[in-house]
């Protein structure tokens, strides 16, 4: 891709940007969000049209009027947002709209041909735990990935084009993609692996390419890179904390859940939390992390157990009876159930709060834009303005205008489920700084990450969670990767609890 440039209303996306990608290697793409590192490659995919510049594809110009064209040439798009067809097959969905067909009729689908084909990939690329007839629907969001993986090299496709494939799925899943990449890579199949985890770059790829503001910084090979200097291209500056907790004076107990079930999730769940303190909550997929955040914002009902704010025992059943308790929650699938991708920046971060500036029946919208407006600039928001509808925003700015919605609410307990999932180092840095402000303040945060170091950085206590009960809390002084993901797995020091 040579002197790539796209503008879009208001902004450039792109400006005379140069990538290459050498065959049967990883060129791991990296960047802040909205560096344009998805822009350039939905260029590529034939989503966007470019306004200038030139594509070759193995020594041929590469025609990119639409994704199927793209598709046809050996080019094919992971994105992010996975969409397959949930109520079909994974064969069905490997050969959807190339179904093979018997004799030279397209009215007799030949399906036993297609679990076959579909059979034989799965074993090819040692992906034993998803079946051909097998529905879609039944599959998590790593076997998804998995899928949509085989649906590319069905295609016969050269390049692979993947758009945060390990953003939501487990370390394990995460390590058998890595080696089916590793397996088609020996192939000569090439990759653009975009990610924000500068780490797993460090596993996977050949390559290193850095962007920022629409424009190319520059590309290295992994040998000659390093954790810092990744940072160092990503942000333009130097980040010598990556996570900047402070002490912080911690206050009285807020928070007080006791006894806490959830028929079939959570199991006599207790806990206390309190004023200006960050209380981590750790544990594998499925130990019951997210559930008891949702039980607490009233998204699910309790079965048993107390919960206590401010030392009154409260009963929670509907979350607007969560925000009258001044409680906010940031929920991890931002796409889907955080923001209204349609709706513009304006309505998504007001959409709790308008009638605080409304009069009886009516919304008084000045108020309203000033008050958004300050968010925008407290947080640091890149966008063209109020009206930009949020679909167009990269994911760090969703993220920061969901928190800036949820602070809106004036709340003395926020809740964050995953808040820097799929998001750039900087970006990551800016919402720790705003914990650190917000617990100065004297409010109470509770945070979920599955990412370790995380947790650990920016936690001062652990709540460590497993199969639905509190394996152990932690004190910051206690904290330590081995012991606490001995506790996730139910085990202390190999033995069980």
């Amino acid at each position: 891709m040579s002197h790539i440039s796209r503008a879009f209303p208001g902004v450039q996306a792109l400006s005379d940007v140069d990538f290459r990608v050498r065959r049967g290697t990883v060129n791991a793409l990296m960047g802040e969000n909205g560096a344009g590192k998805s822009t350039l490659m939905k260029i590529l995919g034939g989503l966007y049209q470019r306004d200038e510049g030139d594509i070759i594809f193995q020594g041929k110009p590469l025609d990119t009027r639409s994704i199927q064209h793209v598709l046809r040439q050996g080019i094919a798009m992971i994105y992010q947002e996975l969409n397959p067809v949930d109520v079909l097959t994974v064969a069905e969905n490997v050969y959807c709209g190339k179904e093979p067909s018997y004799g030279n009729t397209n009215f007799f689908l030949n399906r036993k041909l297609m679990v076959d084909n579909t059979t034989a990939l799965l074993e090819e690329m040692n992906i034993t735990s998803i079946s051909a007839r097998q529905k879609v629907k039944t599959l998590s969001i790593g076997q998804k990935q998995l899928l949509e993986i085989v649906k590319a090299v069905a295609n016969e496709s050269s390049l692979l084009i993947m758009d945060e494939p390990t953003s939501a799925i487990t370390e394990k899943e995460c390590q058998l993609l890595f080696d089916i990449v590793r397996h088609l890579k020996a192939k000569g199949i090439s990759f653009v692996f975009i990610t924000h985890k500068i780490e797993e770059v460090f596993q996977i790829a050949d390559e290193i390419t850095v962007m920022r503001d629409g424009k190319m910084v520059g590309s290295d090979p992994v040998d000659a890179s390093s954790h810092d200097k990744v940072v160092r291209m990503m942000v333009g500056r130097e980040i010598k904390d990556i996570y900047p907790k402070e002490d912080v004076p911690i206050g009285d107990i807020s928070l007080e859940v006791e006894g806490l079930s959830l028929d079939g999730k959570l199991y006599d769940v207790s806990f206390t939390a309190r004023r200006g303190e960050i209380l981590g909550f750790a544990g594998l997929m499925g130990s019951g992390r997210s559930e008891i955040m949702e039980t607490i914002w009233g998204y699910r009902n309790k079965s048993g157990g107390t919960i206590k704010i401010g030392g009154r025992p409260v009963n929670i059943s509907k979350p607007h009876q969560a925000i009258q308790q001044k409680l906010a929650f940031l929920t991890e699938d931002r796409r889907q159930l955080g923001c209204f991708l349609q709706l513009n920046l304006l309505d998504n971060i007001m959409i709790l709060s308008w009638l605080r500036y409304g009069k009886r029946f009516f919304l008084r919208p000045g108020p309203g834009k000033k008050a958004a407006q300050k968010q925008i600039e407290q947080h640091q928001i890149k966008t063209t303005g109020l009206n930009q509808v949020m679909r167009n925003l990269s994911g760090g700015n969703q993220q920061k205008a969901l928190i800036a919605r949820s602070l809106l609410t004036d709340p003395l307990i926020l809740i964050l489920d995953e808040p820097t999932r799929g998001i750039d180092v900087g970006s990551k840095y800016e919402i720790y700084k705003e914990m650190i402000r917000l617990a100065k303040e004297g409010m109470t945060i509770l945070m979920i990450s599955s990412d370790l170091p995380e947790v650990m950085g920016m936690s001062d206590r652990i709540v460590v969670m497993h199969e639905g009960q509190v394996s152990r809390i932690l004190d910051r002084d206690q904290f330590n990767q081995e012991a606490i993901l001995f506790y996730a797995s139910g085990l202390v020091k190999g033995e069980a609890i």
